[in-house]
């Protein structure tokens, strides 16, 4: 054994918690969820917001990049909408029927002796939805989800998520978020000509949405579900969020891709290849310690986001 093996052995972080995004992480890509969403996104910006059809792939992308979600961006340039509302259109005609059990991961994650917790930037009605048509409703400690992070003045239960728990959707530390915008009025700021200036200064209005792949949102999360980073995998389809997670002291997982890119430590094509990537989560009789994976799975490249 060299001295590059004996340094990794001795500095593998000891981990105790495994942090889960949702969407695209623990079910594919190609179940067309996504595509789906971004489809309804757009049809309520046209629909119930009124905004001019041949804007909305610009308006999208620069929202997206720039505030994270779209739904963070639309209230950051002054749309005003009720949050629910927003959901319930854009999660109310998925195609749930495309996610089936899983049988494999349902194994994967049962036999894994850790904290186990989810943290989404969906709602709770469509986190506790896609968990029940995966057959993973009751693999999970629970649930950070839009609602934990961005509590909001009306306090409404769904026959949906009776059997889920929420991990800190009642923390009197955090902030309410309010539906409206400078008392129901607000003047839409035009973020696709604030870009097409020359002279743009990049500087944008707030929003006061809190998600991923803010630094404070994933730290606020962490705080509520008293989880500690440095002992902790955040399994992300996202390279912003795996790069967001790895700043605030992360160990990061990028799912999806077997390319290993800046920001992530390790990389899985699928959530199903877990015990090939970290066999070490499953050594019996002690905690698991991870060490820097670099099997046929994580193929580092220069490839940054």
């Amino acid at each position: 054994m060299d001295y590059e093996d004996h340094f990794r052995q001795a500095n593998r972080p000891k981990i105790d918690c495994l942090l889960f995004d949702l969407d695209d992480t623990l079910y594919p890509l190609s179940s067309g969820i996504a595509a789906a969403c971004l489809n309804n996104i757009k049809d309520y910006m046209v629909e119930r917001l009124g905004i001019e059809k041949s804007k909305i792939p610009d308006l999208c992308n620069l929202l997206y990049k720039n505030y994270g979600t779209t739904m963070a961006g639309l209230r950051g340039i002054g749309y005003d909408f009720d949050y629910d509302e927003y959901h319930s259109f854009v999660h109310g005609r998925l195609p749930y029927e495309n996610l089936k059990p899983d049988p494999v991961l349902r194994s994967l994650l049962l036999s894994l002796p850790y904290r186990k917790v989810i943290f989404t930037n969906a709602d709770k009605v469509h986190a506790a939805k896609a968990l029940s048509r995966l057959g993973l409703e009751d693999y999970f400690e629970g649930i950070i989800c839009f609602e934990t992070l961005n509590p909001s003045h009306k306090v409404t239960v769904s026959d949906d998520e009776d059997d889920i728990e929420f991990v800190g959707s009642n923390t009197a530390s955090m902030t309410n978020v309010s539906t409206t915008v400078n008392g129901g009025s607000s003047e839409i700021f035009d973020i696709i000509g604030h870009f097409s200036q020359p002279n743009s200064n990049g500087i944008l209005p707030k929003t006061p949405i809190i998600c991923k792949p803010s630094e404070a949102a994933i730290e606020q999360a962490l705080k509520i579900a008293n989880i500690d980073p440095e002992r902790t995998l955040f399994f992300e389809d996202s390279v912003r969020n795996t790069q967001a997670g790895k700043r605030v002291g992360l160990h990061t997982v990028l799912v999806g891709t077997s390319q290993r890119v800046e920001g992530a430590d390790y990389a899985l094509e699928s959530i199903h290849n877990l015990r090939e990537a970290l066999p070490e989560l499953w050594e019996a009789g002690r905690k698991a310690e991870v060490a820097t994976y670099s099997g046929k799975l994580t193929v580092e490249t220069s490839v940054t986001a």
